[in-house]
């Protein structure tokens, strides 16, 4: 049975202090009780502090907001997923629409972040999402297939049991538009079913599927009650205790 997960990108925000006081805010505000599994996914420099006051909450998780397509060696800059996960998170966030336009990241290139990530056991939320050009021209469902098969269906079914799949329309990223939750809808039944076609019925239905255009506690529910949307996916909104909180309790 697939998790309902709400996932929080801060981005380039939050210095030492400020990303403690606010995970600090969060923890006394979650519900121990929530079935939601909470991610938080911070920048590098938090993750190990982060991943030591989350330590004893059992719904609450960290993430990296990437991670190298390298193992080790000289790549000045970089942080490996054996890095990240002697961090004790949990998951690495990949194919963000911000990375793959900032910094030219390819599919070929996710599919070895992807293969870095499994192998040092982490679990991947995987992005992916359509311009508006895109969307406009008709191309979007051929889009994101070519996305999520070129980077993610060599892997084995027990592999891509490790998947989240985060859809993150572009033309809805801090723009303050959001996709319609039909549109939204549709566009997570679509990847549940090129997911269904590749490894079959049951893997499909325990994939997670999340919605990651600005979405807040105002659309949240709406956007949660759809059949194939698990969860969300958080930029903006996450950098506001009360306003993350009140997303995870939108199910």
């Amino acid at each position: 049975m697939r998790k309902n997960i709400v996932a929080a990108n801060w981005k380039m925000n939050l210095d030492r202090v400020e990303g403690i006081t606010l995970v600090e805010d969060i923890l006394g505000k979650i519900s121990l009780d929530s079935k939601t599994e909470v991610v938080l996914a911070p920048s590098f420099i938090h993750l190990y502090k982060l991943g030591k006051m989350c330590d004893d909450r059992r719904n609450i998780f960290i993430a990296s907001q990437d991670c190298s397509a390298s193992n080790k060696g000289a790549f000045t800059g970089e942080v490996s997923a054996e890095m990240i996960a002697s961090c004790a998170a949990k998951y690495v966030i990949l194919g963000h629409s911000e990375r793959r336009t900032n910094f030219s990241e390819t599919n070929e290139l996710l599919k070895l972040k992807v293969g870095q990530a499994l192998a040092n056991n982490l679990e991947v939320v995987f992005c992916c999402g359509e311009s508006l050009e895109q969307r406009h021209s008709g191309a979007h469902f051929e889009w994101l297939n070519s996305q999520i098969s070129d980077s993610l269906f060599h892997l084995l079914a027990e592999d891509f049991s490790k998947i989240v799949i985060a859809y993150e329309p572009i033309w809805a990223i801090g723009t303050g538009v959001t996709a319609s939750s039909d549109q939204a809808q549709e566009a997570h039944n679509f990847i549940r079913d090129i997911v269904r076609k590749r490894y079959g019925g049951n893997v499909a239905n325990d994939t997670s599927i999340l919605y990651g255009g600005s979405c807040n506690p105002v659309n949240s529910a709406e956007l949660f009650s759809q059949p194939d949307i698990d969860g969300g996916l958080i930029g903006g909104a996450s950098l506001n205790a009360d306003d993350f909180v009140a997303i995870t309790d939108s199910f």
